[in-house]
């Protein structure tokens, strides 16, 4: 700030000056649009934490150069401190006050005398500024002093620790030249054993050649009985196969003349080589029983879980499933198409492992037209013509197959399930099958 001021010699002290700029800068947020100053006006619209910052230079200017506006901010000071600008103006000074404070408000109300309190401010601002400097020097030797002495403490821990390595060197030392004396002991100890086990294993050679000789005539004399052994056990079979050849003979005989038979039988029936199965005779809409009439289920109950494992036992069994009764009582939330794709993988499989005839009979008079359905290997997929249920369609494969075929029918309507009894087949519920899938 400029000394030219109503008798200043020097400018303000930094401190004062800041705290002038700062008292102004909120004085000058405060005043209406028509009262700033106009070389302030653009200062005047900063953010109040900038404004003191970024117009330091021209509010102090103004301070200096604008009675008006320094008048303005000191009555702000005094709306503040009244008692301290009070005592300025009757030339008494708090003794309490702090020399900051006094000179801002000083220069601002500009009391009789007052350039020199702001140089009395001034030269307590520098004896606190020296003592400070003073404080912080003596603390800046106390510290050197401790770390001195810390490094003093260090060093004679130092010292300290090397002696006592030095100390445990000197004896790990000892004790290794110790234990290479002991070493040495050993060793001429093992040389002197290895001599000894020389001259024992010289010994053990000559007895393992003498008796690997007595072995070699043993083994000899052992092959040679071995040899009239096998001579005698030969001898033995071949008399055996002659007494059984004659026997064997007579059956083959037999044997023959019974294949020569039936094949005469088969050309004069003129049965065909392939045969088909009676269920590919039943006339349905195809996709792109011992009877249970036999079936011997050892008087099993329809929902024994056993029941469907010995079925499935029984040579040529056909298994006939109600596609749609089983789906919809195992997954019944999956779409038509995903019912039956999951149910037919599942046939396929069985068909495999079991090597049972399996026919899967799906409803079809609901069907616009055609249905795409890949049917695995070992599975007949079939659907009910139009005006026909899947029910008709069971019932007429199992007529169709002939009396003394094995026939089980998986379905829990309680209908198809007493018609195909009438009829000689076995039913099995859907349940039975649905878990029999699920063990894979």
């Amino acid at each position: 700030m400029s000394s030219a001021g109503e008798g200043l010699s020097r400018p303000l002290p930094e401190q004062v000056r800041s705290h002038v700029v700062e008292l102004a800068a909120q004085v000058l947020g405060a005043l209406p649009p028509a009262a700033v100053p106009a070389p302030l006006r653009g200062i005047a619209r900063f953010d109040p934490r900038k404004r003191a910052r970024l117009g330091s230079a021209p509010i102090a200017a103004q301070l200096e150069s604008d009675k008006e506006f320094r008048e303005t901010v000191a009555e702000s000071l005094r709306e503040a401190w009244p008692e301290l600008v009070a005592g300025l103006q009757e030339g008494n000074v708090p003794p309490a006050a702090e020399p900051v404070l006094v000179a801002a408000a000083a220069y601002l109300t500009r009391p009789p005398g007052w350039p020199e309190l702001v140089e009395i401010a001034r030269t307590d601002l520098e004896q606190i500024a020296a003592a400070a400097e003073g404080s912080a020097q003596e603390q800046a030797v106390t510290r050197l002093r401790e770390q001195l002495a810390a490094q003093k403490a260090a060093a004679k821990e130092e010292g300290d620790r090397l002696r006592e390595q030095l100390k445990a060197s000197r004896a790990e030392v000892a004790d290794l030249r110790r234990r290479l004396h002991d070493a040495r002991e050993r060793g001429r100890a093992a040389e002197e054993r290895a001599a000894e086990l020389a001259t024992l294993e010289q010994e053990a050679r000559a007895a393992v050649s003498t008796a690997a000789g007595a072995a070699e005539t043993e083994l000899r004399k052992l092959r040679e009985r071995l040899t009239e052994a096998e001579r005698l056990l030969e001898a033995g079979r071949r008399a055996a196969r002659a007494g059984r050849s004659m026997e064997d003979a007579r059956i083959r005989v037999l044997l023959d003349t019974l294949q020569d038979a039936a094949a005469g039988l088969r050309g004069e029936l003129g049965l065909p080589v392939a045969i088909s199965r009676p269920a590919d005779s039943v006339h349905a809409v195809t996709p792109g029983g011992p009877s249970v009439r036999a079936v011997p289920a050892r008087a099993l109950a329809d929902d024994d879980p056993a029941l469907l494992d010995q079925l499935l036992a029984v040579p040529q069994l056909h298994l006939i499933v109600d596609g749609y009764n089983v789906t919809k009582t195992g997954y019944p939330s999956l779409t038509l198409l995903d019912q039956r794709s999951r149910l037919l993988t599942g046939l396929g499989g069985l068909a495999v492992q079991t090597r049972v005839e399996v026919t899967c009979a799906f409803d079809g008079a609901e069907l616009n037209g055609p249905v795409q359905v890949s049917a695995p290997r070992g599975v007949r997929v079939l659907f009910s013509e139009p005006g026909e249920i899947a029910d008709d369609l069971i019932r007429r494969l199992v007529r169709a197959e002939p009396p003394g075929r094995a026939v089980a029918v998986v379905s829990s309507d309680r209908e198809v399930a007493d018609s195909v009894r009438r009829m000689g087949a076995r039913p099995v519920p859907a349940t039975l099958l649905l878990r029999r899938l699920g063990r894979g």
